[in-house]
């Protein structure tokens, strides 16, 4: 595995600032996250008590795990600084914003990260706008071949 991309994220939301952190997790799912079996579907983080959580992201149960499996959509710690946390929380006050993951990775040292952004969500004349900008380009990139 080397990085999984939450692709849904960038078309429903503007990314306004990411953050890189660390995630609270049992052995078997780094393993079956290095077979790439990772979930974004309707994952989000909130925070609580001056800690981030992520919520509802899927990671398979791993194949040759024994009885001692986890359990695919617990809620996983986030490890950040608490300025981070800080200025996250003052963001998410204003109007519109939330926090979501927008990518797992193994970074040099071989530990799991993800990137979380503050998203603010995007209007339905945002999307078809977004659409029509993905399509010129790749019409761009066909001509350019």
């Amino acid at each position: 595995m080397t990085e999984m991309k939450n692709r849904q994220v960038y078309h429903e939301y503007f990314i306004d600032a990411k953050y890189e952190a660390g995630m609270v997790l049992l052995g078997t799912e780094i393993k079956s996250m290095r077979t790439g079996k990772v979930s974004f579907n309707d994952s989000y983080c909130l925070i609580s008590d001056g800690e981030v959580w992520l919520k509802s992201l899927n990671i398979a149960q791993y194949s040759h795990g024994t009885t001692n499996n986890h359990d695919p959509v617990r809620d996983r710690k986030l490890l950040l600084n608490k300025k981070e946390i800080t200025k996250i929380v003052a963001k998410l006050k204003e109007k519109g914003y939330t926090l979501v993951p927008l990518r797992i990775f193994m970074n040099s040292k071989n530990l799991a990260k993800i990137e979380i952004g503050l998203a603010k969500g995007k209007k339905l004349h945002d999307k078809r706008e977004s659409i029509k900008q993905k399509d010129v380009d790749r019409e761009m990139k066909r001509y350019l071949k």
